[in-house]
């Protein structure tokens, strides 16, 4: 079985972001992750892959959203078409009409704080 891997849609190189953050708390607890967004550079090692590209994804099991609503809107149906398990919509990305979609298309959605699901065990 391979890996649950989780996609930080958001993804910077800025150690002071909250999507750092989350990659850092990813990697510390043994969790693997692609970090995807527009900014070039890397995270932990690991090369930003450019969201523009809307790039090919495979045995996603949960996408972390750092992104405000209205900048997911171009994203939505890309976000979709990764098939992840679950959504994961971080404080001030909450998005009722994205999860709605998401939940239609048979995929969890939470609003919640990775970085607390991850320190409380229920990542």
């Amino acid at each position: 079985m391979s890996q649950k891997k989780t996609a930080i849609i958001g993804a910077t190189t800025n150690p002071l972001r909250y999507a750092y953050f989350a990659a850092e708390r990813l990697d510390n607890n043994g969790h693997d992750f692609v970090p995807v967004g527009i900014k070039k550079g890397s995270v932990l090692d690991k090369e930003i892959l450019n969201l523009n590209d809307r790039p090919v994804l495979e045995d996603i099991d949960t996408v972390t959203l750092y992104l405000n609503p209205t900048n997911q809107k171009p994203w939505e149906d890309y976000i979709l078409s990764i098939h992840p398990r679950r959504i994961i919509f971080n404080p001030g990305t909450e998005n009722f009409k994205f999860a709605k979609k998401a939940r239609a298309k048979g995929i969890e959605t939470i609003n919640a704080c990775t970085l607390t699901m991850l320190s409380v065990g229920l990542y």
